[in-house]
C-alpha cells in the first residue's frame, strides 16, 4: 500500500477571486439587514442578481479548475488566530467535490431566489426573508469551501442560524415557531 499525500496549489487566475462564492450572498444578506426599509423596493432583486453571480462566477471557476493539472486548488485567505507561535490560518479549498457542491449550491440557490421573488411578491417582510435566504447560501458555501475544521464548524453554525431564521420566518405560526426550535435543538445535538 503506497501513501498518497494530500496536496494543492495556490490559487491562480481566474480562481484567486474565490473568496467572491463567500462575499456576494453576504454582502447581500448585509446590505438587506443593514440597509433596512430603504431597501425593501430593490433589496431582494438585488439578492437574486447577488447569488446569480455567485453561480455565474462558479461556473467560471469549475472550468478553471477542470482545466488544470492539478486536482486542488486553495486560497489563504487571513491568519485568523496568530498565537505565539500558533496560527490558525482562514482558507479556502477548491476541488472537484467542493465545486460540484459550489455549482449545486448556487444553482439550486440562485433558482429558489428567483421563485421567490414571485412568491414572496406581497409579502411586508420579504426583505428579511431574502436576507436571511443570502446569508443561508453564504454559510452554505463557507461549509464545504472551508480549508480548516474551524472554519466548517463557522460554516455550520452559520447555516444552523440561517436555517432557523428562515423555518421561523412567519413566527406568529405556532406551527413555523415549534419547526424552529425543533431545527434549533437538532442542529446543536445532531
Amino acid at each position: 500500500m503506497t501513501d498518497v499525500a494530500f496536496s494543492a496549489v495556490n490559487a491562480t487566475g481566474a480562481l484567486s477571486a474565490l473568496w467572491l462564492l463567500l462575499v456576494l450572498p453576504a454582502a447581500g444578506a448585509a446590505v438587506l439587514l443593514l440597509g433596512g426599509r430603504r431597501t425593501d423596493r430593490w433589496g431582494p432583486s438585488l439578492a437574486c442578481a447577488l447569488t446569480g453571480a455567485a453561480f455565474g462566477y462558479a461556473l467560471v471557476a469549475f472550468f478553471a479548475l477542470k482545466g488544470l493539472s492539478e486536482r486542488s486548488v486553495e486560497l489563504h485567505l487571513f491568519s485568523w488566530i496568530p498565537v505565539a507561535g500558533f496560527t490558525v490560518d482562514a482558507g479556502l479549498l477548491f476541488d472537484p467535490l467542493s465545486a460540484t457542491f459550489v455549482l449545486l449550491i448556487t444553482g439550486v440557490g440562485f433558482l429558489i431566489h428567483v421563485y421567490s421573488l414571485g412568491y414572496m411578491g406581497h409579502d411586508a417582510r420579504k426583505r428579511q426573508f431574502f436576507a436571511y435566504l443570502n446569508l443561508f447560501v453564504a454559510a452554505m458555501l463557507l461549509l464545504v469551501l472551508a480549508d480548516s475544521f474551524l472554519g466548517l464548524y463557522v460554516g455550520w453554525e452559520g447555516v444552523g442560524l440561517a436555517s432557523y431564521l428562515l423555518i421561523s420566518f412567519y413566527f406568529t405560526r405556532n406551527s413555523a415557531a415549534t419547526a424552529a426550535k425543533e431545527a434549533f435543538i437538532a442542529n446543536r445535538v445532531g
